[in-house]
């Protein structure tokens, strides 16, 4: 399996300090800046806790600019499951995914930079 193909790593946590202490762990076992995303459903708590943990927010290259464009008048949900599916996880992964952040829950993200 190549970079290109590797399935991205997804771990849904409690709250925003679970999210940072995964980052943290995931950043000491060699994954970089531009490996790591956070995901929340309210979009300030995203960017709170992208901010907190040092890393970026899922934006036009991974999205691509027409999805980036498109998100725009997407629902939330709808945004979120579009993202996670442009990080390389399925449709029914990104369903799973965004019913856990409905409950509440954050979402990190791994992949390898390719």
């Amino acid at each position: 399996m190549s970079a290109t193909d590797a399935k991205p790593y997804g771990k849904v946590v409690e709250n925003g300090t679970q999210a940072v202490e995964v980052v943290n762990e995931l950043k000491s076992t060699g994954y970089g800046f531009d490996d790591i995303f956070v995901l929340a459903h309210q979009k300030d708590r995203t960017d709170k806790i992208a901010d907190t943990a040092g890393i970026q927010e899922i934006g036009i290259k991974e999205e691509g600019l027409f999805d980036s464009l498109a998100n725009v008048f997407r629902s939330r949900g709808d945004e979120l499951r579009s993202k996670m599916t442009s990080l390389g996880f399925t449709k029914e992964e990104a369903d799973f995914y965004e019913e856990e952040l409905d409950r509440g829950k954050v979402l990190v993200i791994a992949r390898r930079h390719t």
